[in-house]
C-alpha cells in the first residue's frame, strides 16, 4: 500500500465528541487503503490509554502533549506577531521536523489535515497531494461568539475570526481539496473564497448506525420510571455550555409547570464551573464523563439540542435518532441533518415553542413514531461508506471539479 501522511489536532481515538467521530472514522478507512503516518496531539490525558488502539492502525505514530498554560503563552505572542491566535496553540517545532522526515523517508505523495490549525504544517513539506478537511468554517464560529459576549472578548473573538478566515482561505487557495461537513458551510467558505470553488467538496458526517442501535439492551442510568430529558455533549466546548445553561434557564420551567417529575440530564465531559452550578437543583443531573453514552440516549423520554451556536453537523442530534429517540432541536442545529421537521425531528426557535415539542413528545406514542421514523432516515442518508467514497476521490491526482460543491 502507498504511503500517506495524516495531521490532526487531537488524537482521532476513541471517537466520543463531534470531531473525533469524523476523525476516527477517516482514519480507520484510510488505513484500509494506505499506510498511514499520523501526527497528532493529546490535550485529555485520558486519552494516552488509547494510543495502542491508534498504534493498529498506522505505519508510524508520532504524538506530543499539549499542555495548556504552556500554550496560552505562546498565543499571546500571536497577538502580538497579528496572526490567528489558533494556529501557535498547535504549532510544534518537533511535529513539524517529523512530518518532514517521514514524507522525505516514505516518499510521501498524499497528506491529509485535519482541521484548519493543521494546514499551518504543509507549506514546508516536498510537493504532495494536500487534502484539508476544514470540517466546519472556524473563522465563522469565531464570528458568533463575538456576537454574543461582551466586551473586551468580543473585540478578541472577532479579530480571531477575521484572521482565520484569512488564513483559511490562503490554505484553501494552496490546497488540492478542501473539505467541509455541510454544503452550508462550503458556500458559507465560498462566499468569502469564491475562487477556491473548483477545489471545495462536502463529505458529510457519517452514524455507526450498528453502534449506535435501539437493539441493544443497556441497563438503565435513571431512576425506576424517571421521565428524563436528556443532552449530550463536549461540556468544555463553550456553545454546548450555553445551550444546556439556556435549557435550564428558560425551557425546563415551562416543562415543570406541567409535569415536576421532570429530571433534566446534562451528559459529557468536562463541564465548566457554570454548568456544574446546575447540578444545584435535584431536578437537574450534570454527569460528567461517562463511560458509554448509550444508556442515556436508550432510556431518554426526549433528547435535546438546544443549541444557539452552531458549526457543522451536530454528531449528537444523528446517534439520538439512530437510536430512534424522538428529538427537538433550535434551528440552526437541525439545518444540517437532513430530516423533515414534524416527521422525523421536532424544530424549534424559541423557548416556549421548545418547550411545547418536549411536552408533545412525552406522550409514548407520538415519540415511538417520530424515533421510529429518525432511525429510518439515519439508515438511509447517513451512512459512512457515502463519505469514503468521496474521500477517496478527493484523495486521488484528478481533478476534483466534478465534485465540488455547486456555487
Amino acid at each position: 500500500m502507498e504511503p500517506l501522511l495524516y495531521l490532526a489536532h487531537r488524537l482521532p481515538y476513541p471517537p466520543n465528541k463531534g470531531d473525533k467521530v469524523r476523525s476516527y472514522h477517516f482514519l480507520r478507512h484510510l488505513a484500509s487503503r494506505y499506510r498511514v503516518f499520523l501526527g497528532t496531539f493529546i490535550d485529555d490525558p485520558v486519552d494516552w490509554q488509547h494510543l495502542d488502539a491508534v498504534r493498529e492502525l498506522c505505519a508510524d505514530l508520532y504524538v506530543e502533549p499539549l499542555v495548556p498554560w504552556m500554550k496560552r503563552a505562546t498565543v499571546g505572542t500571536a497577538f502580538l506577531r497579528g496572526e490567528p491566535l489558533s494556529l501557535p496553540y498547535f504549532r510544534s517545532q518537533s511535529l513539524r521536523r517529523w512530518a518532514r522526515e517521514v514524507t522525505v523517508r516514505e516518499r510521501i505523495g498524499r497528506v491529509f489535515a485535519f482541521s484548519s490549525p493543521m494546514a499551518q504544517y504543509l507549506p514546508e513539506l516536498p510537493a504532495v497531494r494536500t487534502v484539508v478537511d476544514f470540517v466546519d468554517m472556524d473563522s465563522a464560529k469565531w464570528g458568533e461568539y463575538a456576537a454574543r459576549r461582551g466586551w473586551p472578548a468580543s473585540a478578541l473573538y472577532r479579530r480571531e475570526a477575521q484572521r482565520l478566515q484569512a488564513f483559511e482561505r490562503a490554505t484553501a487557495q494552496r490546497a488540492d481539496a478542501s473539505l467541509f461537513v455541510t454544503d452550508e458551510e462550503a458556500q458559507r467558505f465560498l462566499a468569502q473564497a469564491p475562487e477556491c470553488a473548483e477545489r471545495v467538496i462536502t463529505i458529510r458526517n457519517g452514524v455507526d448506525s450498528e453502534f449506535f442501535s435501539p437493539t441493544h439492551s443497556y441497563e438503565s442510568p435513571f431512576a425506576a420510571d424517571e421521565p428524563a430529558i436528556v443532552f449530550t455533549g463536549a461540556l468544555d466546548y463553550w456553545p454546548n455550555g450555553d445551550a444546556a445553561v439556556w435549557f435550564t434557564r428558560e425551557v425546563l420551567p415551562q416543562l415543570r409547570r406541567h409535569d415536576p417529575s421532570l429530571r433534566f440530564y446534562v451528559v459529557g465531559t468536562d463541564p465548566d464551573a457554570t454548568v456544574k452550578e446546575l447540578a444545584g437543583d435535584p431536578g437537574i443531573v450534570v454527569t460528567g464523563r461517562v463511560a458509554d453514552v448509550r444508556p442515556y440516549l436508550h432510556h431518554a423520554r426526549v433528547v435535546v439540542a438546544p443549541l444557539r451556536v452552531v458549526r457543522g453537523t451536530q454528531n449528537k442530534v444523528l446517534e439520538a435518532m439512530a437510536m430512534a429517540r424522538p428529538v427537538v432541536a433550535t434551528p440552526v442545529c437541525a439545518t444540517a441533518v437532513e430530516a423533515s421537521p414534524g416527521v422525523e425531528l421536532e424544530v424549534a426557535d424559541d423557548a416556549h415553542a421548545f418547550a411545547g415539542k418536549v411536552r408533545a413528545l412525552l406522550q409514548p406514542e407520538r415519540a415511538a413514531e417520530l424515533g421510529r421514523r429518525a432511525r429510518e432516515r439515519v439508515l438511509r442518508d447517513y451512512a459512512w461508506s457515502a463519505s469514503f467514497n468521496r474521500l477517496d476521490a478527493a484523495l486521488e491526482p484528478q481533478d476534483v471539479s466534478a465534485k465540488a460543491v455547486s456555487r
